[in-house]
């Protein structure tokens, strides 16, 4: 019996103002599961960059190459490039 392998695929997420500072960088690549979802790729980067990003993340608004992602339910695949854009205040 033959196992069934899953591949992986590598997303871009850019992080602006406070997520940039809570992450320590404007963006990196990330290697998911095939299937995985945009919640699953914010879980991983929050669990590797730490608690300040964990907070971050869920306070912002999550655009899918360009397109608003409210549920954080989009499929991700190759190429795909998320932004994690917190509140911001002023005018």
């Amino acid at each position: 019996m033959s196992e069934l392998v899953t591949g992986t695929v590598r997303v871009r997420v850019r992080y602006f103002a406070g997520a940039g500072a809570a992450a320590k960088v404007d963006e990196e690549h990330v290697d998911v599961a095939e299937g995985s979802l945009v919640s699953g790729v914010l879980e991983v980067v929050g669990a590797q960059r730490g608690p300040d990003l964990a907070r971050v993340i869920a306070a912002s608004s999550v655009l899918v190459d360009g397109v608003q992602d409210r549920e954080r339910s989009h499929p991700v695949r190759d190429g795909l490039t998320i932004d994690v854009l917190p509140p911001f205040a002023g005018g």
